[in-house]
């Protein structure tokens, strides 16, 4: 299994790799205001795809934090009661062990 998994990346890694070598043509990119960028085709590609992935982490980030803030409140223990009852409760008959042991 590992040899096979070691196989697809090296072909993942050789079709990237000749995507490359294919498209080493000069690609002009226009933006606005007349500005342009001129870089290898295969450069352009890259950043598309960097500036994509970015995008879409920040986009996430709200709902990771909103996520993670629910998780650290679910795992707190509860804080014990402040005030002091003013009676002692009446001792148990029964013994009942804590749930889970």
């Amino acid at each position: 299994m590992k040899y096979i998994l070691w196989l697809l990346k090296a072909a993942i890694f050789f079709t990237l790799f000749a995507f490359a070598l294919n498209n080493q043509q000069d690609a002009t990119v226009h933006f606005f205001f007349g500005t342009q960028w001129r870089a290898p085709l295969v450069l352009v590609v890259l950043s598309a795809f960097a500036i994509g992935l970015v995008v879409g982490v920040l986009g996430m980030v709200p709902r990771w934090w909103m996520h993670h803030s629910y998780a650290s409140a679910a795992t707190t223990p509860p804080q014990p009661p402040t005030a002091a009852p003013t009676e002692a409760a009446p001792a148990s008959t029964h013994s009942v062990p804590p749930h889970g042991i």
